[in-house]
């Protein structure tokens, strides 16, 4: 495949580098109704480092009896090997059972998942957002004790399907509260996609306030309403690097089900070609990942960069 587009321009205001946190593999495909193999899975995740994205979330150590698409969790990790270690291979742990199958595949680096709101937290967690908290407090004292980075998720950060309207004062205590147990990143989900520019703002702001910097945040946009590139934009005007993706636009959230698909890679590296933003990543490769996935699931991509391209 060849192309000569995205034409470059520079676009002032933005870091000269952005770290794309790719999900494809675990928030991607959780929501997947059949099972996807576990060779299928490390093909994927072989494939997308193949294409230059250097930092994979691989699977997640929940119980199988609430996402049964990552049951085989241990097993795809062996299937990886070396490939599937390093602090740039997370995988995501509810609970200290959860920390103690990671830590049995040998894995450096965890995220807990939190909640803005007590709806979400009740439905994700089982219990209250204070609860959450302490149930995550032995999970980062033994993980960073072992050596391992650590992340928080904290999901509907801009409105709640139960709740609606987050007030931002509300969704900064929840980050603060998660990051003060000494996790390293924070990612900021819009799990419902109902985020708007100025509303990433605001929240970037008061969590600049309460001391959380945005060096230490990335930003995790869901596309519903067709505004992830734009709330990405304005997350990177703001000082963010590090932005959630999912390869060909995959996930969802089983515990909401007006969240649809991710930010799709492709379209954010195009994005960020265009204005001149390095990723590392190999476009036509992540095309062609994509393309191959997809196959695999039965249906096309919803990424329009992968149409575009694959079409052409």
């Amino acid at each position: 495949m060849t192309r000569a587009l995205p034409q470059r321009e520079p676009l002032p205001g933005l870091p000269p580098r952005v770290t794309i946190y790719e999900v494809g593999a675990r928030d991607g495909l959780q929501n997947e109704k059949s099972v996807v193999p576990a060779q299928v899975k490390a093909e994927f995740i072989t494939r997308l480092l193949a294409a230059g994205l250097e930092t994979v979330e691989t699977t997640s150590f929940v119980s199988p009896k609430w996402v049964p698409q990552l049951a085989d969790a241990s097993d795809l990790l062996s299937e990886l090997g070396e490939a599937g270690k390093g602090p740039r291979r997370p995988v995501l742990v509810p609970n200290e059972r959860g920390l103690d199958r990671a830590m049995e595949s040998g894995v450096d680096a965890v995220a807990i998942f939190g909640s803005a709101t007590e709806t979400f937290a009740q439905k994700n967690l089982g219990r209250s957002l204070a609860e959450s908290v302490e149930m995550f407090r032995p999970v980062v004292r033994r993980s960073r004790e072992a050596g391992m980075w650590v992340r928080a998720y904290v999901s509907m950060c801009f409105g709640d399907p139960w709740e609606g309207p987050v007030p931002v004062t509300r969704v900064a205590d929840a980050c603060v509260s998660l990051m003060e147990l000494g996790c390293d990143q924070l990612s900021l989900g819009d799990t419902i996609g109902t985020g708007t520019p100025g509303h990433v703002e605001a929240l970037l702001a008061e969590l600049d306030r309460r001391g959380l910097g945005t060096d230490r945040i990335g930003v995790h946009f869901h596309d519903t309403y067709g505004q992830a590139l734009s709330n990405t934009l304005t997350a990177l005007r703001a000082g963010v690097s590090v932005v959630d993706a999912s390869t060909g636009g995959l996930g969802g959230c089983p515990y909401a089900k007006s969240a649809t698909g991710n930010l799709a890679t492709e379209d954010l590296v195009w994005m960020l070609d265009g204005a001149g933003v390095e990723t590392g990543v190999d476009l036509d490769v992540l095309v062609a990942t994509s393309t191959w996935m997809a196959e695999q699931l039965g249906r096309p991509s919803p990424s329009r960069v992968v149409k575009a391209l694959a079409g052409a």
